[in-house]
């Protein structure tokens, strides 16, 4: 253990503390960091970049106010569909998710060889896609990412008078989003995902919770009268809920500054993966259980609480996820804050309250909007259907082809592909009609044998 100078003066108690470099001196700065990441109440709560940091982020920003629309989906799809969507899209996602560290590392490596420092500077998925790629690639990121976002926003706070109005209705669902969009501004003090832990920690919990007590409180209540499943019946309904199924493991927009914010962002391969096994535990059993207690009656109730009877495990429910409601709100915004910093120079900014202060013009359309557009359910199959299918499966897996299409970029890479992807990619050894395909070269015309006799 370091004398307590010594660590004090290691540990870097600003906002540029989420950031680290390549380099030798920044390195050993991250490893002295880790080693004294309980060395106060401070980095116990506060100065996270561990696997299991990461692993806490993805997990618990996987799966929010959208673990109460399952069941509803699953009245759209029915039990079958919906079981194997969910492990579809998630397994799906994970691979992307995967595609997505393997650009950044690719990304960073070739910065760090230029002698780039990201001391006060966040990666982002649009730089990526700008430094791999090209400008044109860099605004399809940033268009996407940033409206995904935004609307992610906005869909928190529209589910946090939601839910607060099955515990207290004497204020309409329209002052409750005034109440918590000035709540959810104050995530403008969070420097970035570096310092989560807690967070993500407790957020965690909380849908883990509310999960088990859908399930368990659904199977409590048994069947209702004269229950039916008769998903699916329309196809405009099955693709409603197969877009909400989308929406649910579409994470990815922050994935690259979940990485940043590691010590080792090379550890993250297959921490996506990992969370989302996890979801499942809590997605599947209580979509499955609620669809099994109310059957259609959901086609009409897309917040499964509105369903189950009021009693203290269902307000402790509600309370719960108006909490993770901010938490994630936050795992949203905390990227368009980057963009925005960096739009007006202010990114590498140390003062808190100075970036805090800058931030505010991101979150007041946010708060406008969701006031403007206060339905719940639709918001997040047209954002499933039009964003997340983009920023989750198709541009990850398109920048990825187009990154390592030629040989030397797979042979140099940074992260080098899985031995199933190295088999793959043999693209330019095809020929149509190849008289001898991959056969071996003939010799080299020498004069020596330039001269024999042909047999």
């Amino acid at each position: 253990m370091l004398p307590q100078k010594q660590a004090e003066e290691a540990i870097v108690s600003n906002f540029s503390e989420t950031d680290h470099d390549g380099n030798k001196e920044e390195s050993s700065t991250r490893e002295v960091e880790e080693n004294q990441a309980l060395f106060s109440v401070k980095n116990a709560l506060w100065h996270g970049g561990s696997v299991w940091d990461a692993w806490f982020s993805c997990a618990s920003n996987q799966v929010a106010q959208v673990l109460l629309t399952l069941p509803y989906s699953f009245s759209q799809l029915g039990m079958l569909s919906g079981i194997l969507l969910q492990i579809f899209y998630g397994i799906l996602g994970s691979w992307t998710a995967y595609l997505i560290s393997v650009l950044y590392m690719e990304y960073r490596s070739r910065k760090e060889k230029e002698n780039v420092s990201f001391k006060n500077h966040v990666i982002q998925w649009f730089e990526v896609l700008d430094g791999l790629l090209g400008p044109y690639w860099k605004a399809v990121g940033l268009a996407f990412n940033c409206t995904f976002l935004l609307f992610g926003s906005v869909i928190q706070l529209i589910a946090c008078a939601s839910n607060i109005y099955y515990i207290n209705d004497h204020l309409d669902k329209r002052t409750w989003t005034y109440i918590f969009g000035a709540c959810c501004a104050t995530t403008v003090f969070i420097p970035s995902f570096h310092n989560y832990r807690i967070w993500s920690f407790l957020g965690l919990f909380m849908t883990t919770y509310t999960a088990w007590y859908l399930a368990i409180a659904a199977i409590a209540h048994g069947q209702a009268d004269d229950v039916q499943h008769s998903a699916p019946r329309k196809l405009v309904l099955y693709f409603t809920g197969a877009t909400n199924i989308l929406y649910t493991f579409g994470g990815h927009a922050v994935t690259v500054e979940i990485m940043h914010a590691m010590w080792k962002p090379q550890k993250f391969k297959y921490i996506y993966l990992f969370a989302t096994l996890y979801v499942f535990t809590l997605t599947i059993p209580s979509a499955t259980a609620v669809y099994w207690a109310f059957g259609d009656k959901l086609l009409n109730h897309s917040n499964a609480f509105s369903l189950l009877p009021k009693n203290g495990w269902r307000d402790t429910a509600v309370i719960l996820m108006l909490i993770h409601q901010f938490i994630t709100f936050g795992f949203a915004c905390t990227p368009l804050y980057f963009v925005w910093e960096k739009v007006i120079g202010m990114h590498d900014t140390k003062s808190i309250c100075l970036r805090a202060l800058a931030r505010l013009p991101v979150v007041i359309p946010i708060w406008f909007l969701a006031i403007i557009f206060p339905f719940f359910g639709p918001i997040n199959s047209a954002v499933g259907a039009l964003l997340v299918s983009f920023t989750v499966y198709i541009i990850p897996s398109m920048a990825h082809m187009l990154t390592y299409r030629k040989a030397s970029a797979r042979q140099n890479a940074a992260e080098k592909p899985p031995f199933f992807y190295q088999v793959g990619p043999q693209f330019d050894t095809f020929g149509l009609f190849a008289k001898c395909y991959q056969c071996h070269p003939p010799p080299p015309v020498t004069a020596a044998n330039a001269t024999a006799p042909h047999h």
